[in-house]
């Protein structure tokens, strides 16, 4: 199906299923631990094998020899995979950095050996005896001291100068320079990366955990150099991926080629060290912001430069891409530019470019609101645009900001925030509010499904789309059961196996109205085909109560199926109307925070996320997914950083224990509000994503809320306490 006109009225907007409360259809089999996760798929191959993966212990340089015969002697031991024996690799699409080292060394804990073994105990305690030897040679770890050797990153997205910035900046009676940091973080996802590979002649299976089943497809085959037939990858279950599983990693590769040289299934699991130096991670970001402004507050001038690493080869975080849209301004530019590091591959972490960027971008705002005397949110408002500030002609399908900030603000009682800094106090505690715009695009990608109905009424729907937490199986079922008029116990949904249609798979944010959309397409055709059997006009036909009536007559769904299953496929494909349309999703975060005027502890009181981004297909996984990412918000706030060791080049706090994340404790009452929008630009759907829109400036509003609590401006994140307490307020 072809979507390249705004959709108008269709069974959709019946709202009979989609857009209500709906809890997740999958939710019983994981609380009674029924669904099988990548690492827990124990009986659908016999005599499986353990491996464990051996991590490089230098970040550059090469291995010198490499010693096995203690490790291949070991009790239990059935093979040890090495770049030298595992024949020729090729290098996926979506990796920078190789899944197997050797000789050459890329990255601390790159993946040098497998070991495998009858059980999980022999093969880890043999891959403790593997003796690896290194010739290390010098890297580059520290972004700052390469800033200068920066490059821009042509292939992702040039830079975008409008106007005249130079000029109008420094004609505008305010101004704003400020340069903010924001530090590697870790996915940390629940789920570690794991995969069980079973090979039948030359046809590999791999029980995974990935979120794009196609893209890995794809890249599994081209790293093993076979056919993209030849391989299956099935992956129904995820326990978190956060951007971490797009796509395949050491633990795929080494378990497909351990078990082709152990002649079984091999599963491997990657330790949580490996996961951390060994998989991909956001990387730190560098941000000067310069903004010029008239003394009424309109802003005249914009200028957004982002500097971060990767690995040679690798992609430049977009940190700076919001400023190309968000506010308003003929003068602009926008710069991104990559210094060659050394450190483990950086890329997608839950709203890549958005997050960090928000991050910098929501604290200059608030700092160029106190300059011009503006409360910050009417500073926000009068720079709104309801078009492309850099194409004029090219709207907003859609941007309801203005009432995201004006519905929070009267929500919050922001109207009880106290101007003035320092000044609100609950004890020996500070009180300050803070609020940030959410902002993230909406991303439109090729989706596609299958759906059968069977003579008793059952619709089932396949489609290699994933679930990764986000309630795609109850979103998939939701719409299935709209389209065709019967209850969600009558709708069966089968996920993440590439022999199903390839939907859009769960990144961007882009998944649910994406998937959802294919899933609509599909069933479209099923509907022509059901009125085709039952012998009525489709175009006349409606689907209801499990019925199909038309022309004064109705007739049992599952009659259309007696003489035989009814199969149709299908797959939603997006025309040009992103051309011309800018489509994006907004929102506006309050926070409430308490700083204790002695140590500088910081803790988060109160929390509201406004959110404008479509249609919600389903509230009760949507705010889900909302207050997942709130959270995730004040781990980047206050507490997470990758703290890299630049003598050596790795990641020092490389496990739950080091990297600190939030818990139950940190977390207060939160609060989502979704504005009741569609939009009919997006898709049929008139959905939109929201899963990432729930991170975009989060932390910055918990900045802006421990400034107006303490009067201290932190422009390097995280906010610990250590950056505070040499200029906390008196005690009184």
């Amino acid at each position: 199906m072809k979507f390249d006109t705004p959709a108008t009225t269709n069974p959709i907007d019946q709202g009979k299923v989609i857009g209500h409360p709906t809890s997740r259809i999958e939710g019983p089999l994981k609380t009674t631990g029924q669904a099988p996760y990548a690492y827990e798929h124990h009986n659908v191959a016999p005599n499986q094998a353990y491996g464990v993966v051996v991590g490089s212990a230098i970040a550059k340089g090469r291995i010198a020899s490499m010693n096995l015969e203690a490790a291949q002697s070991a009790p239990g031991v059935i093979a040890i995979v090495t770049a030298a024996n595992a024949g020729k690799l090729g290098q996926g699409k979506y990796n920078t950095a190789k899944l197997l080292g050797g000789p050459e060394i890329q990255h601390y804990h790159q993946a040098v050996a497998l070991v495998i073994a009858d059980t999980f105990e022999q093969a880890r305690a043999a891959a403790e005896r593997v003796d690896v030897t290194y010739t290390s040679t010098d890297g580059t770890f520290d972004l700052a001291n390469s800033r200068e050797s920066a490059v821009e990153a042509k292939e992702q997205m040039a830079d975008t100068l409008h106007g005249d910035f130079e000029t109008a900046f420094a004609a505008a009676p305010v101004q704003l320079d400020a340069t903010y940091t924001t530090p590697d973080q870790a996915h940390a996802m629940m789920e570690p990366m794991a995969s069980m590979a079973a090979w039948n002649g030359d046809r590999l299976t791999l029980w995974t955990s990935n979120q794009m089943i196609d893209w890995s497809v794809t890249d599994l085959a081209t790293t093993l150099g076979i056919p993209k037939k030849n391989v299956r990858l099935i992956s129904p279950y995820i326990g978190g991926g956060f951007g971490g599983k797009l796509f395949i990693r050491a633990d795929a590769v080494l378990a497909a080629l351990g078990a082709r040289m152990a002649g079984r299934p091999v599963k491997v699991a990657l330790a949580r060290p490996l996961i951390f130096n060994n998989c991909t991670h956001r990387p730190a970001t560098i941000q000067r912001i310069r903004i010029g402004a008239a003394s009424d507050g309109k802003i005249t001038a914009m200028a957004h430069e982002g500097w971060s690493g990767d690995l040679p080869g690798g992609k430049v975080e977009l940190a700076a891409q919001p400023s190309k849209l968000l506010y308003a301004g003929e003068n602009r530019r926008v710069t991104m530019r990559l210094s060659t590091l050394d450190l483990p591959e950086g890329n997608a972490m839950r709203a890549p470019g958005e997050t960090p960027g928000m991050m910098a971008l929501e604290i200059a705002m608030d700092e160029m609101a106190e300059k011009l005397k503006l409360d910050p949110i009417e500073f926000r408002i009068i720079n709104d645009t309801q078009v492309d500030p850099v194409k004029p002609d090219r709207p907003f399908s859609q941007r309801h900001l203005i009432e995201c900030l004006r519905t929070g603000a009267d929500r919050f009682g922001w109207n009880q925030r106290h101007a003035q800094p320092a000044t609100q106090r609950d004890g020996r505690w500070l009180i300050g509010m803070g609020v940030a715009v959410a902002f993230r695009n909406n991303l439109l990608v090729k989706s596609g499904a299958r759906v059968r109905l069977n003579d008793q009424g059952i619709v089932t729907v396949e489609t290699d789309m994933t679930d990764i937490g986000t309630g795609s199986y109850t979103i998939i079922a939701q719409t299935a059961a709209e389209m065709l008029g019967v209850s969600l116990d009558n709708v069966v949904v089968r996920l993440g196996d590439s022999s199903f249609p390839v939907s859009a798979g769960s990144g961007g944010q882009f998944g649910g109205n994406c998937s959802t959309a294919g899933v609509y397409a599909a069933c479209v055709k099923l509907r022509e085909a059901v009125a085709q059997r039952l012998g009525v006009n489709a175009d006349e036909a409606e689907f209801v109560g499990g019925e199909v009536r038309a022309g004064g007559k109705s007739m049992p769904l599952r009659n259309a199926a007696q003489s035989g299953e009814i199969v149709a496929e299908d797959s939603i494909e997006f025309g040009e109307l992103s051309k011309k349309y800018q489509q994006s999703t907004f929102g506006a975060h309050f926070v409430e925070v308490a700083v204790d005027s002695a140590t500088g502890e910081t803790r988060v009181r109160r929390m509201l996320s406004v959110c404008a981004a479509g249609r919600i297909l389903n509230p009760t996984s949507a705010r889900s997914q909302v207050i997942g990412a709130m959270t995730m918000g004040v781990g980047a706030a206050l507490m997470e950083d990758l703290v890299v060791d630049k003598r050596l080049g790795f990641f020092v706090n490389h496990d739950l224990a080091g990297y600190e994340v939030p818990v139950h404790a940190d977390i207060p009452h939160q609060e989502v509000i979704f504005l009741d929008e569609t939009d009919p630009v997006s898709s049929p759907m008139k959905a939109k994503g929201v899963g990432e829109l729930g991170i975009c400036g989060v932390s910055a509003a918990i900045a802006n809320a421990v400034y107006n609590a303490t009067g201290i401006r932190v422009r390097e994140y995280p906010i610990t306490l250590d950056k505070m307490l040499d200029q906390l307020p008196p005690m009184i």
